[in-house]
């Protein structure tokens, strides 16, 4: 990565303010708190945040030992003509008593079986299914930065909105003045029916337009509820001079802390670890697997019988090494995908990140861009603003045509309109960057076994081939109690 994004290097990084620092709009921060608990995509989340949990809480009972318990009763007749029938004739449980017919059988007993993780083949699957785990988080974690981001732009669009209909009065109370004085003119024969038409027809033209303004503020308020998680209703919001609205300077810091703060290139280096992992599960089902089973319990003819020791007691030990030897397609395909798997991981790592810089060095000019033409504007819209004044005087003393003044109101509606836009992109690049940078998002704290850590300290299991993994596994909150 370059070592800045725009040449100049800066120690501070706003992705470390809280958005109500940032914002300063204790309305905005009241609605993003309120989106936190309520919406639903973050719900949604937080259930395969969840499920996620559960796969890694499975995989770490595969390197346990299993126990089962097992209870069992049955009869047996074997023909007499059979081998086992003809023996068991021959046979007496006591002198002068044979076996009873039908035979019954009665069993209790415990099993075990054990798979011994002899090259970490089930601990790397339980590493791999907890950094998978540790991405989905995550990915929730960025969809909270984009939540919030979403959110303050539709609350700045809603007051560059109410500029716009404050314009739009303003603008319609001058067309309706002149629409008076073009009247006036009429009937002192100083002016034609033509004037008074092309004025009302500007003043209907916006009143027209205030109406379209307000179905967009009802659409702007109500996808902001959406976010929020309520019904439709009106949003409050803070009361200001739009042109003058700003907020806490952007410090974009240096390229490598957005490897700490965003969320999605953090989720994109837990699925390169977590590939790196499944490559080693893969290769180690090239190796012998070793597999111990053991049962011990009581089995009897009769429940009166069934505890009696020795008589009575039954047990088997075994144990199995086997390995794959002909026709290993199967587990070298999983192999290789596994390593192409990786790759996808490695390429989607270095895109997510390759983004991320491009996102903050476009959106950092476009702050400073928009910034400076906001400013310009102010000074055009000061200059029309002026040339309305002057052309309104001049029309009333029928010193210029109506035209003059018509033209000079429109430049000065079009104007304000594109100051207003421009304003607004300028509030949206700020929320962006913010966003890009990594801010409203949270450095999560993990925890491996009894050892809470923070993600600057976290050590990442190792991708190279024969190197072991540096982390013992991670362990999912659900697990704390019970290890």
């Amino acid at each position: 990565m370059p070592d800045t994004f725009n040449g100049s290097y800066d120690e501070t990084n706003s992705a470390e303010l809280d958005f109500a620092v940032l914002f300063d709009d204790p309305m905005l921060s009241g609605l993003i708190d309120q989106a936190m608990v309520d919406n639903q995509e973050l719900k949604i989340l937080a259930q395969d945040i969840d499920i996620a949990n559960n796969e890694a809480y499975a995989w770490t009972g595969s390197y346990l030992p299993f126990l089962n318990l097992r209870a069992g009763a049955g009869i047996d007749k074997p023909g007499r003509y059979t081998r086992a029938g003809a023996v068991e004739d021959q046979l007496q449980i006591a002198p002068g008593k044979g076996f009873p017919e039908p035979l019954p059988n009665f069993l209790l007993a415990a099993d075990i079986s054990w798979e011994i993780d002899i090259w970490r083949k089930l601990r790397n699957s339980r590493d791999a299914a907890s950094l998978r785990y540790l991405a989905t988080e995550e990915g929730r974690n960025y969809i909270t930065t984009r939540l919030i981001a979403e959110i303050a732009e539709n609350y700045y669009e809603l007051l560059a909105l109410d500029k716009r209909m404050e314009t739009l009065d303003i603008t319609i109370g001058l067309q309706e003045r002149s629409l008076e004085v073009a009247k006036a003119n009429k009937e002192a024969a100083r002016g034609t029916e033509l004037a008074v038409q092309r004025f009302q027809a500007e003043v209907r033209k916006n009143q027209s337009e205030k109406l379209i303004i307000q179905q967009r503020l009802i659409e702007t308020e109500n996808r902001i509820n959406f976010l929020a998680g309520r019904y439709p209703q009106s949003v409050e919001r803070k009361q200001v001079d739009f042109f003058e609205l700003n907020m806490h300077t952007i410090n974009i810091g240096v390229p490598s802390q957005m490897l700490n703060n965003r969320a999605d290139i953090r989720q994109a280096e837990r699925e390169l670890q977590a590939a790196g992992l499944e490559i080693q599960v893969a290769r180690a089902r090239f190796y012998p697997s070793l597999v111990l089973n053991a049962g011990v319990g009581y089995s009897a003819f009769n429940p009166r019988y069934l505890f009696i020791t020795p008589e009575s007691l039954v047990y088997n030990a075994v144990g199995e090494l086997v390995a794959p030897v002909i026709n290993r397609r199967a587990i070298k395909a999983d192999y290789l995908n596994a390593n192409a798997r990786q790759m996808q991981a490695v390429y989607k790592y270095q895109r997510t990140v390759l983004n991320a810089f491009t996102e903050v060095v476009n959106r950092i000019n476009k702050v400073e861009n928009y910034g400076k033409s906001v400013e310009i504007k102010k000074q055009q819209l000061r200059a029309l603003e002026e040339s309305v004044d002057v052309a309104t005087k001049l029309f009333q003393n029928a010193r210029a045509e109506y035209v003059d003044v018509l033209l000079a109101q429109r430049d000065l509606q079009d104007a304000k309109v594109v100051l207003i836009e421009t304003k607004q992109q300028q509030l949206a690049a700020i929320v962006n960057t913010y966003q890009a940078l990594g801010g409203g998002g949270v450095i999560p704290t993990y925890d491996y076994g009894r050892v809470t850590i923070t993600d600057e300290q976290y050590v990442p299991p190792m991708l190279e081939e024969d190197a072991s993994p540096a982390v013992d596994g991670v362990v999912p909150p659900m697990l704390k109690e019970e290890e």
